[in-house]
Order: C-alpha cells, then structure tokens, then sequence
C-alpha cells in the first residue's frame, strides 16, 4: 500500500519528533483525525505524563490527551526505533539563538541523526522549527538523501512553519491558517493530504525556502513594529506625553495604520529570535538586515529602559534602587500562560539585583524561576531559585513592576495598596481612578 493510500484511510503510522508546545498539539490532532501517533521525546518525564494523559501543555488539557492514550491512538516513547515504524515523522523541536545570536540548528540535526538509519521508502519527512530560508533544501535534504532515497520520488520532504500561540483562546492548531511547501510538486501534494485530514486551512507556496521565508516575516513584521512602538513610547516620555493616548487616538483611524503596543521588552520562543534567523542569513549574502538589527537593538534595551523608570520613579521618593525593595508582578513572557522563555521580566529582575535592589516575584502561574540558564535552557550547579511570593503586603514594597499583565491579577486591589506602581503594560488604566499609589506609565 503506498503511503497516500494510507493517508486517504488514516493508517499512516505518524512520530512527531519533540512534544513540546507545537509538538504535542500536533500530536494530539493527528491521533484525533485517527492517525496512530507516537510523541518521540528524549525527556523521560514528558514521555511518563503523556502516557499517563496527563497534560503539561495549556493549550492541551488532560481531558483531551487522556482519551486519546487510553484507545491506543496516541503514545510518547523516548526510544528512536519507534521512527523506524513511523511513516510520516514531523520534527517539532526547538531552535534558539547561541551567545553569539546566530543560529542553533543542532536539535533539527540530533532529529535527523536519529532517523536516519530507521529511514524507508515511501516516507514523509515534514520539519516545523524555524530556521532561515534554504535550510530544508540546502543541509536536510541532503543530509537524508544520504540515505540513499531520493527526494519526491520514494522519500518526500516538506517544511511547514508552526503558528502556535500559547494562550490563545480563538485560534489554536485546527484552525489557524497553514503554510506548507515541499522540495517537489509530489511533496507539498504528499503534505497538503496529510494536513488536509485534521487542519481546518492550507496554504500550499511554491518551496521550502517560500514557507521558511514566511514564518520568519510573520515575526519579523511583529519585531519590527513593536521596536517601532517601543521608540515611541521613549520619544513620548521625552515630550511628555502619554504614549497609551496616542496609539490609542491612532487606532481609531480605520485604514493603513495597526495598533501595536510597547513593552518591557520581546519574550517567547518565536519574536526574539526569529528575525535574527533571517538577518544571520542575509549577512551570508552580504546585505546587513537594517530594519531587523534596530528592531533587536531597541527591543533589547527595554529592560533597561524599565530600570531607569524604576530608578527615577524611586528618586522622586527619595528612595535610592539599592536597598529597595521591589516586587515584579507576572514573569511569564507574556499574559495568562506559564511560560518564561526569553521573557524580559528574567532581564529586569537580573538588573534590579545587580543595582542592589531586593527583588521578589509574583505570579500566579509560575511558583518558582531559575536564573542564569544557557542557550540550551541547562543552569550551572549554584544557579539561584526565586519563589513566587504571595500577592499581598503590597505597602510592604517600595516599588512594584507590572511586566506581565495577567488578567487573573486585581490591579483595583495594587493601586489601592501599592505605595509605587511602575505600570509596563498599561495594565492599571481602568483602575486609576482614586488609585493611592503613584503610577508610572512606561
């Protein structure tokens, strides 16, 4: 039976490579759709919650996961043979920045040194981390072409950049848009068979390089804008205006102009770090990604930028950052999800201590951080844990910093007992009204 065969009847055996926040969702698609599906992990405590239904995964509750592992559809396993059995393997894992900001692919090559030797023909091979345009076509390719099928004939190759958003409640993977593109005609046709059986949308383009390409402007556009607002939100504390006013004024005009937003700075596994996947590529070229590199450099300043908020907001007390004592108010990289990857709270709290403060944290998703973990999310022996703290004794801080604006927080509660409320988000803009403490905007 050829491999659309069992695509057409659901009984292509699929492995998804990683089962983190796009891997798992996927998995959990696919295996609804009827597919036998193995989530491939080399972390042993994924691979036990998984098989145990239970979800660590906002975006994928137990009460999905559990039905889908009990009737046998969906497994996790931590042993690479199970790629020997698969029929479509999908590489789901991550691909960060190294110190230097350039790109690191080597979990997309771990990925494919453990499948290499369980290759067969008629196989689908589909990578969904981001990476800059060219690579499917110019290392992956030929890296499994080393085993000795060719490309669009017995083994088919495609990329499809991931779209998750953690937390977000209208569109999750079935019914956000996808872009696929294969190295061939007979591949983007093998994906778009498979895709078409459990995603609402596709969005075939003409090659790999296309559909790398797209997921990279999709972020680069956010980066881009939010170091634009970013840039204004300095320029208007320097003319003295309130920026919330004027992006909002701005927003009502209903044509060529989008609301974005400014902030403490970029978090999450995607917007900081894809642009710089697209600018390293184009220095290869030798074109220097102009927009992109301000973009980064203003974006990367806003911690800073906060801290100098913090300290002037202090000195106008007559309270010094040495000594003081703060309260950063939700780390998570952005609103209602649990995740600190990148987030710039971890900058401002680093900041804060190194000018002597005495930094606390709260937030109600995230009961303790780690500081000071490397590229690959790995901390030194004595690296310091920090505990979320109760949200209480608010009079008790000389300054509170709102970096991550959850919803769940009652900032009505903050600025009636907060002595100094350093607002990043504008999170405190329906509550000012008879607010006791004093409020700084970004």
């Amino acid at each position: 039976m050829s491999l659309l065969e069992k695509i057409e009847r659901r009984e292509a055996r699929v492995a998804v490579v990683g089962a983190g926040y796009v891997g798992l969702p996927l998995a959990v698609e696919v295996a609804t759709a009827g597919f036998p599906t193995v989530a491939y992990d080399k972390i042993a405590g994924k691979v036990a919650r998984i098989n145990a239904g239970d979800s660590y995964i906002k975006d994928v509750t137990s009460s999905v996961l559990a039905p889908l592992v009990q009737s046998g559809k969906l497994r996790a396993s931590a042993d690479p043979d199970i790629l020997s059995s698969a029929d479509v393997v999908v590489i789901c894992v991550p691909t960060p920045l190294n110190k230097s900001k350039d790109p690191d692919n080597s979990f997309i090559i771990m990925a494919a040194d453990d499948l290499l030797p369980r290759m067969h023909k008629d196989m689908l091979i589909i990578l969904e981390s981001t990476t800059f345009p060219g690579f499917t076509r110019e290392i992956l390719a030929p890296k499994l072409s080393a085993s000795g099928l060719t490309v669009g004939k017995d083994l088919f190759l495609a990329f499809s950049p991931e779209r998750v958003d953690p937390g977000n409640p209208k569109f999750q993977t079935k019914n956000t848009p996808k872009v696929v593109g294969g190295m061939t005609p007979a591949c983007t046709e093998m994906i778009r068979s498979l895709y078409a059986t459990f995603l609402d949308k596709l969005v075939p383009v003409s090659s790999t390089d296309a559909a790398e390409m797209v997921k990279l402007l999709e972020n680069t556009f956010r980066a881009v804008n939010i170091g634009l607002v970013n840039e204004v939100a300095i320029m208007c504390k320097k003319l003295d205006l309130d920026t919330w006013e004027v992006i909002d004024a701005a927003a009502t005009k209903p044509f060529g102009f989008m609301p974005f937003y400014p902030g403490p700075g970029l978090g999450g596994h995607c917007i900081p770090i894809d642009p710089h996947y697209l600018s390293w590529k184009l220095r290869t070229l030798h074109y220097n990604a102009r927009f992109i590199e301000l973009a980064g450099e203003i974006n990367s300043s806003m911690p800073e930028v906060v801290i100098e908020r913090v300290a002037s907001a202090l000195n106008d007390a007559e309270r010094s950052v040495k000594g003081a004592k703060v309260l950063i108010l939700g780390i998570a990289y952005k609103r209602d999800i649990d995740d600190v990857r990148e987030s710039p709270a971890l900058d401002v709290i680093q900041l804060l201590r190194g000018r002597g403060a005495d930094v606390s944290y709260h937030d109600p998703g995230i009961p303790q951080i780690r500081l000071g973990e490397d590229d690959h999310g790995v901390f030194p022996a004595d690296a310091p844990v920090m505990k979320s703290v109760p949200f209480e004794k608010l009079d008790g801080y000389d300054a509170v910093v709102i970096v991550t604006d959850h919803t769940s927080l009652d900032y009505a509660r903050l600025v009636r007992e907060a002595k100094l409320v350093v607002d990043t988000r504008n999170a405190t803009r329906k509550v000012r009204s008879g607010a006791k403490a004093r409020i700084v905007s970004l």
